[in-house]
């Protein structure tokens, strides 16, 4: 028989039927080798044998070697902080040499998956467009331009060769404390999930051919937003109810939107560990949220299973575990683990049916991407694609909308551009890496973006004579009468703080330093030495400009007091500096909100808009506000703000499968045109169980213009206004609500 004759290789036969061909022509070897994968690159890991951390280093052979020998199913050569290879016409080679051993080199010549981390932008990738981290991008309120920036991230992994992002990230961030806050959208489930949802359209072109597209891999499944005292993977205790009503959402709604893969997380819930958990991944993730697409595992999650949570003795039983939880593909498993899987299927513990359904998924996901077809990609075009200036300028564009003002005292800003002077200080001032933030290489990009000390420079007048001090390190003083001296001498003051490069546990040590300094778990305030470095400014009367480059929400009690203005800039990416200065000299007038609420202090947390109520037993007045931050959830101010006027139901009375439209008057007598994120909030009034004292239900982002009034109409579904039933289902309970937006509200009623 020749390879023309076989149904998996003809294009025009139905995936189906391709997928079953080439499965029942595999061995078990062949089946093994498909679900798992390796890197390039020096990676530290745990020896599950000697329990000893070290580098593990694997090199493009190796990895050639084993997608001969072993067939391993996919790999991730770059588009990491461990590989070697960031150049996007390096890359664009390494995937065709890799696609040819696999294609060429092994019996049936199945193409890989080529996994990256592109979760702001193809970031660890030379010349990308990097955009602002998510806690940023979900400060737009903007599904669009989430959308578009996934499309520019789609097209430039395709042109580098990678086939599969390990994005969206559709965790519910609860606690500031935790290190992975900034690559969530923020506390709100409504609002996570419309911008998971639009992500996921970006990434996988819904509005094309998906081979065209990468495959999304909606992470970390189902509640990794919530660990204990904020620690990174530290088990997560959450009711069901919670569970439901909080973390599952955006989840459920990357299943609807059709992405082809989910990553369990780290953490145990309920004490089972989630990538060893039937419960979660076969029953929740596939039974109740119908999800048919591929679950790929985190990096060196299974080894967790022996080495960490302790649910198993031997790597051997932890694999075990994981395939029967319903976990498919192991992301860096190798042929070791091809190995065991081979042994337990040929020793009878684990059914080769079972294994079947594994590579079916995986398969499926592979031809789905057209990668049978034509894996191959043109190195001259990854160099044309990546980073291109169609490309940065959309990453310009989202700064711009995500910059939130969070205090104007006395109108301070907008600076005005023909300023004689300006001083330009701080530890993030003129740091390109801090602003991009962690899962980014820029070090060796030929464009490397803009700082704040540069954007400063590019909006200012050609007369304006613009001072830079460095003031302080991120937690050190510098030269502070220097400081002092340039403050009084300058009309303005721009002062950049907050956090730099990190990871996961604000990490790791060989790059952020010891892990007992700023930014670390335990303290959301800024450092002394920024504080200091703050005040010494504002001690010299000068109107200062407070920015914060954070990748969460920082403790600001006892800084906004020195600052004439502050403004959140969130982890803005390369364009970071420009946009953040035109929003500051008021060539941009700012629109972003709060996606995440900041606090007073640490001892408040945790502080959610969505509280439940709850008794008061020896009166109100004796308790101190269960809702008090310093910043609430959708707080933003702007140059021109909107008044709102009004705010109306069409219908007063819904069937509990229906929607409902509200509109919601605007007015603008100012002379700027506003972009306003008009914020529904719905109270089930009487509910069988206790329900949130207020819920964001709907959002839209409107334009009003100069002098001009708008109407805005915003569906909320009824179905999203159910209750947990204690056997976990939704139910519409018939009753009484009440929708606000703008310190506006009405009612309707349920029936």
């Amino acid at each position: 028989m020749t390879e023309g004759t076989y149904t998996y290789t003809d294009s025009s036969a139905p995936i189906g039927a391709r997928v079953e061909d080439l499965l029942d022509r595999m061995t078990v070897e062949e089946k093994a080798g498909q679900l798992t994968g390796m890197w390039v690159g020096k990676f530290s890991m745990t020896n599950s044998s000697t329990g000893v951390d070290g580098l593990v280093e694997q090199t493009l052979d190796d990895v050639k070697d084993s997608i001969r020998t072993s067939g391993v199913g996919s790999v991730t050569p770059f588009g990491t902080g461990i590989s070697p290879y960031n150049n996007p016409a390096v890359t664009s080679r390494i995937a065709n040499q890799l696609q040819r051993v696999a294609i060429n080199e092994t019996r049936f010549g199945i193409p890989l998956l080529l996994p990256v981390d592109a979760i702001h932008g193809h970031a660890n990738v030379d010349g990308s467009a990097i955009f602002p981290h998510n806690l940023g991008m979900a400060a737009t309120w903007n599904p669009d331009i989430v959308r578009r920036s996934a499309r520019i991230t789609a097209k430039e992994m395709r042109a580098t060769g990678a086939t599969q992002n390990y994005s969206p990230t559709a965790d519910v961030a609860r606690d500031p404390r935790w290190g992975r806050t900034y690559e969530t959208y923020g506390e709100s489930p409504h609002l996570v999930q419309e911008l998971v949802a639009a992500e996921i359209r970006g990434l996988q072109h819904r509005d094309a051919s998906l081979s065209e597209g990468v495959a999304a891999t909606t992470k970390h499944f189902p509640a990794y937003g919530g660990p204990m005292r904020g620690e990174d993977a530290a088990p997560v205790d959450v009711s069901p109810t919670t569970l439901q009503r909080v973390y599952l959402p955006p989840f459920k709604r990357a299943v609807d939107e059709g992405a082809l893969g989910i990553m369990p997380s780290y953490n145990s819930v309920d004490r089972e560990p989630v990538h060893g958990s039937r419960r979660l991944l076969t029953e929740l993730l596939r039974g109740e949220l119908g999800f048919d697409g591929a679950v790929y595992s985190d990096w060196l999650a299974t080894e967790m299973l022996p080495n960490n949570h302790q649910t198993s003795d031997s790597l051997s039983e932890a694999v075990w575990q994981v395939l029967d939880a319903g976990m498919d593909v192991f992301s860096v498993g190798g042929p070791d683990t091809a190995d065991t899987i081979v042994d337990l299927v040929e020793s009878g513990q684990y059914p080769e049916r079972r294994l079947d359904e594994h590579v079916r998924r995986l398969l499926k996901t592979k031809f789905r991407l057209g990668l049978f077809d034509d894996p191959f990609v043109h190195p001259s075009d990854a160099s044309d694609i990546v980073g291109n200036l169609d490309h940065r300028q959309v990453a310009l564009d989202s700064v711009r909308q995500s910059v939130t003002l969070l205090q104007n005292t006395d109108e301070t800003l907008p600076l005005d551009p023909a300023l004689d002077s300006v001083l330009v200080t701080g530890p993030n001032a003129d740091s390109i890496n801090n602003l991009c933030g962690g899962w980014s290489v820029v070090q060796n990009d030929s464009y490397r973006g803009s700082t704040i000390r540069n954007g400063v420079s590019l909006v200012t007048g050609d007369t304006t004579s613009i001072t830079y001090e460095p003031g302080a390190s991120i937690t050190e003083t510098k030269d502070l009468e220097r400081v002092r001296s340039a403050a009084a001498d300058s009309e303005a003051a721009v002062v950049v703080l907050g956090e730099n490069w990190y990871i996961h546990e604000f990490g790791p040590r060989s790059v952020t330093g010891p892990t007992d300094e700023f930014p670390k778990r335990d303290q959301l305030s800024l450092p002394e030495a920024q504080r200091q470095l703050l005040k010494t400014v504002s001690e010299t009367g000068t109107p200062t400009v407070l920015v914060v480059i954070s990748g969460r929400p920082l403790v600001l009690t006892d800084v906004v007091e020195h600052a004439d203005a502050v403004l959140m800039g969130y982890l803005p990416g390369k364009e970071g500096g420009q946009g953040i200065a035109e929003v500051v000299f008021g060539k941009v007038n700012p629109s972003g909100k709060l996606p995440i609420s900041m606090p007073k202090s640490i001892g408040q947390l945790p502080q959610t808009h969505d509280r439940l109520p709850h008794p008061t037993p020896i009166g109100e007045n004796e308790h101190s506000p269960s809702y008090d931050p310093l910043f609430e959830f959708g707080h933003g101010l702007s140059y021109a703000d909107c008044s709102y006027e009004a705010i109306d139901v069409a219908q007063p009375t819904v069937g509990t499968n229906d929607s409902i439209d509200v509109t919601v008057t605007l007015e603008n007598e100012s002379e700027r045109s506003v972009d306003e994120i008009v914020q529904l909030y719905v109270r089930d009034c009487v509910s069988s169980r206790v329900t949130p004292v207020r819920e964001l239900k709907a959002f839209d982002r409107v334009s009003v213009p100069a002098g001009e009034s708008t109407r805005a109409t915003l569906s909320i579904d009824v179905d999203d206004l159910g209750v947990v039933q204690p056997d976990g289902t939704m139910e519409v309970e018939p009753g009484r609500f009440v929708v606000t937006s703008g310190g506006l509200s009405t009612e309707f009623e349920v029936v």
